[in-house]
């Protein structure tokens, strides 16, 4: 999606360009500035999102304050058997 915006931003500016009126110069300019603002934006979030945690494999402190009990146990049920 972002390329699309990247080739309308260009399309804007070969408009802008061409044309000879000012008016159309100045809109096609914003348009492109503003296609250009949103690609990058996009392509930023992007990156983001591929690099972010899944916040579902993410642990809650009641979680984690059970596995920490479970392993405690275990460390100590290993000490309490004698060594063969």
């Amino acid at each position: 999606m972002p390329w699309i915006l990247f080739l309308l931003a260009l399309a804007a500016l070969a408009v802008a360009f061409k044309t000879a009126s000012v008016a159309l110069l100045v809109v096609c300019l914003i348009i492109a500035f503003g296609l250009t603002v949103a690609a990058m934006m996009q392509l930023f979030a992007q990156r983001i999102t591929s690099r972010s945690r899944d916040e579902a494999l993410m642990l809650d402190p009641e979680e984690l304050r059970r596995l920490r009990e479970q392993a405690e146990a275990r460390k100590l049920a290993g000490q309490a058997e004698p060594p063969r």
